[in-house]
């Protein structure tokens, strides 16, 4: 693969002083970080909770609980530290570097702390923790998007507050003030408003990084069938928030999700590890669709979304992302392809192996956080010292 910057992020004027500390010289490196770490940790957790051998939360129930730190907790920080990136690069105004970045990965933690020992606070302070980071991350986007009237971006800030709201929703189930199943509906439609996410910005970079990579001219997007799936998908979302199952629907979207990748160039990935993993993450999100159709499937389409697509897009993402804006060709380490193929083990195995035979159903989970848990801790072996160091073409970020 060639060694070109990232096409989607660019490169921006260097800020006015540079962080003493490397891992807090932009977005990506500090929430990367912790998001992979977090990864190594949350699934296996969840595990030990499922077969027993840890108690359940009381503040939510087990499977909301779990939901919740895999889009508010992991997602989530995955996707701060590729906005902070990205938002800066768009902008050419910094979003957040060095004391107030430390800040947000802070209040990303304490959340995460608060959601661990919620049983253990006082009434209402683990909501109040855990709701600080998405207002603080819109706030510090906001204003480089602003001052730069950056108005086709300005969807992010509608997305991390579409989250926000789902959040909320979250907490008020747990707290009384909404009725019971409250939460699961909102952790059902984060997943959906992850996917709008993840589909609009695949549409602008995979085709892009297909094309710069193997050469192929006819590699490209298609507008109108990218701008209809937005559409499809957000009725998606707002037939989740209204409680309705939408099988019709969600088989329309999954047609049209798959209908839009058909001029991407996946036949031609192959030989890039950092290319064939973003192919093979998009995939996940017609499957999950297709499934959705079937409601009788619905956790396994709802995995299919969650360990497939964005799984796999955010480790694909996070190792491309860690190379571009640390000064480092676009050629992976070895370590990345061995993450790749565990990623999408973990998904095959979660989705693929209960529909064979329900029987296999609990092996089929703990393989799937084993190699959930291998992927990402491969990444942090592979790309840690990058994250933790000054870019090596001397340059900030």
């Amino acid at each position: 693969m060639n060694a070109r910057p990232l096409p989607l992020l660019g490169a921006m004027p260097e800020p006015v002083a540079r962080p003493r500390v490397a891992l807090l010289g932009k977005g990506f490196r500090p929430f990367f970080l912790l998001a992979a770490l977090y990864a190594c940790a949350i699934v296996p957790i969840w595990i030990l909770i499922v077969g027993g051998v840890l108690p359940p939360s009381s503040y939510v129930d087990a499977w909301s609980w779990h939901a919740h730190e895999m889009i508010f907790g992991f997602t989530t920080a995955v996707v701060a530290g590729f906005l902070l990136t990205a938002v800066g690069n768009w902008t050419q105004r910094e979003t957040a570097v060095g004391a107030p970045l430390a800040g947000l990965a802070a209040l990303w933690a304490l959340g995460r702390v608060a959601m661990a020992v919620a049983s253990s606070l006082p009434r209402g302070v683990a909501a109040i923790a855990d709701l600080a980071f998405l207002p603080a991350l819109i706030v510090v986007l906001a204003r480089p998007l602003v001052a730069a009237r950056n108005r086709r971006n300005f969807v992010m800030l509608a997305v991390l507050g579409a989250l926000f709201a789902a959040n909320l929703v979250v907490h008020l189930d747990a707290l009384g003030f909404l009725p019971l199943g409250s939460a699961r509906r909102a952790c059902l439609a984060s997943v959906d408003v992850v996917i709008l996410l993840v589909v609009v910005i695949t549409g602008r970079v995979v085709p892009m990084f297909t094309r710069n990579a193997t050469g192929v001219p006819t590699t490209r997007s298609i507008p109108a069938l990218d701008a209809i799936t937005v559409v499809a998908l957000a009725a998606l979302v707002a037939f989740d928030v209204a409680g309705k199952v939408a099988p019709i629907a969600a088989a329309i979207a999954g047609a049209l999700a798959l209908a839009r990748a058909a001029r991407w160039g996946t036949i031609h990935t192959r030989p890039h590890p950092l290319l064939w993993v973003l192919h093979v993450g998009y995939a996940w999100i017609p499957v999950g669709l297709f499934l959705r159709a079937l409601p009788v499937w619905s956790s396994l389409a709802t995995h299919a979304l969650t360990a497939g697509a964005i799984g796999t897009l955010t480790l694909g993402m996070m190792a491309r992302v860690s190379l571009g804006h640390t000064g480092r060709p676009l050629v992976p380490p070895r370590s990345a392809a061995w993450a790749f193929a565990a990623i999408t083990g973990a998904a095959i195995a979660r989705v693929v192996v209960p529909l064979v035979s329900m029987r296999w159903h609990f092996v089929a989970l703990e393989t799937a956080a084993g190699l959930w848990a291998l992927a990402f801790a491969l990444y942090v072996v592979g790309y840690g010292r990058a994250l933790l160091t000054p870019r090596v073409d001397g340059k900030a970020g």
